[in-house]
């Protein structure tokens, strides 16, 4: 069974986060250290740090929580 992450990326210590769903974690952060996509929101802004993920068995599960966490509720809960 192919498994869903939430992932949390930064450009340093309390600066500006990145919030994302992949199928393949190892794969996405990879393209975000290397700037696969240059005129991205991630590229622009240098978040090239996981600095927290959470696996999920299916990918509406892991959508559900990355709202949760965009909402900007529960990113106060990480520290």
């Amino acid at each position: 069974m192919k498994h869903c992450y939430v992932y949390i990326m930064a450009n340093k210590p309390n600066g500006v986060i990145y919030i994302g769903v992949t199928d393949n974690i190892e794969e996405r952060v990879r393209e975000h250290k290397n700037k696969i996509y240059p005129k991205f929101f991630i590229a622009k802004y240098n978040c090239e740090n996981l600095i927290y993920f959470e696996e999920f068995e299916n990918g509406e599960e892991a959508s559900i929580r990355e709202k949760q966490f965009k909402s900007g509720k529960e990113i106060g809960k990480l520290n």
